[in-house]
């Protein structure tokens, strides 16, 4: 962990720190999350798929690794940046380092560069692209300019269909992978739900004959409106009349799917501190985010209204749809980890599946 290695970002801003994880060079999108904790979250969330991750938090890796806390079954992100990593860590749940974690994961980091001019940089200019590397002079400024996140959900998603089941069974609902954080699956098993995983290319036809009470479209990475196929099989599903609830790239498919626009952000939202509004009763609730894209709030889906807002930018983060039985929100409400203010709309998605039987 004492080898030299630089971020060169697609600016030529060149930052000198040291070398820790994986051996070898990456290049991917470069954006921070400002969470002070659950950085095991955060290295296994699908949704950074194609970036490298920057902690704004400066001390990382001081409880260790604890296979029980990720949300997949290993990181999808491309590179990790952090001002300071623990090599000694201390927890009574600990596995081991992080640095080991990395190495296994194939997962190339960055250590002792200073984050916080790093992410105001991000911050005044927007998410850019950079390379991780030992040698300066291998790197290729043309092929860092260009690079962009593409694949995305059908990197991440299942390979294959699979259940699970509560102890006992109320309601069946399908949760369409798009690199779906864990935690979703358990707030639905825990509410007495059949849950079935189904991969990001299931057809329209193939989701409508499982016959499930409630349909669940997860979070995931890249740019929603890549997403082709997918917003077309969704358009149907929509129609059904079926319950539907989504999350984060979830509900910006849904936005598609009914002829809504999104927009990618300057630098995003990603952090277990963002405030949102709901605008029926002006409360404020704190969130867990992680997403580059938002809903056009000048170009919303048909028969959606807003529900929430951004209380920092006024950018939509939820939708509620009125000539359906169905809403969306940007954030996450299985907030893991992260605050659990939002956990009551897995309830709220319980009860229209009520509604409708």
């Amino acid at each position: 962990m004492d080898k030299t290695a630089y971020l060169i970002l697609e600016n030529g801003q060149i930052f000198e720190g040291k070398a820790f994880g994986a051996e070898g060079a990456v290049t991917g999108e470069v954006v921070f999350t400002t969470a002070m904790t659950g950085y095991l979250e955060t290295l296994t969330d699908p949704s950074y798929y194609g970036q490298i991750v920057v902690q704004t938090f400066p001390l990382i890796g001081n409880y260790g690794v604890i296979p029980e806390d990720f949300e997949s079954s290993g990181p999808a992100m491309k590179g990790y940046i952090v001002r300071e990593v623990c090599d000694a860590p201390s927890n009574f749940r600990c596995q081991g380092k992080l640095d080991d974690f990395l190495k296994k994961s194939g997962i190339i980091g960055l250590y002792g560069i200073d984050t916080r001019a790093l992410t105001r940089i991000i911050r005044e200019h927007g998410v850019m692209n950079g390379r991780i590397t030992t040698d300066k002079n291998e790197v290729d400024m043309a092929e860092v300019q260009s690079y962009l996140v593409k694949d995305a959900v059908a990197s991440v998603t299942t390979g294959e269909r699979y259940v699970l089941k509560p102890e006992e069974t109320k309601y069946k609902v399908v949760l369409w992978d798009f690199g779906a954080k864990m935690n979703i699956e358990r707030e639905l098993v825990k509410r007495g739900c059949e849950v079935t995983v189904v991969p990001g290319s299931t057809t329209a036809e193939e989701i409508l004959a499982m016959n499930p009470d409630g349909i669940m479209l997860s979070n995931g990475p890249g740019d929603p409106a890549e997403n082709v196929g997918i917003i077309a099989q969704l358009r149907k599903v929509s129609e059904s009349g079926i319950p539907i609830f989504g999350i984060c790239l979830g509900h910006q498919l849904m936005a598609l799917a009914r002829g809504g626009k999104t927009m990618k952000l300057k630098y995003g939202h990603r952090g277990a501190n963002q405030p949102v509004k709901n605008l029926q009763n002006d409360r404020i609730f704190v969130s867990s985010q992680n997403h580059g894209y938002a809903v056009d709030i000048n170009a919303l889906p048909s028969g959606g209204v807003m529900s929430y807002e951004n209380a920092n930018d006024g950018t939509c983060e939820g939708i509620r749809y009125l000539d359906i039985p169905a809403f969306t929100v940007q954030f996450h409400p299985e907030a893991c980890g992260g605050p659990h203010d939002t956990n009551f709309l897995f309830d709220e998605f319980i009860q229209l599946i009520e509604n409708k039987k």
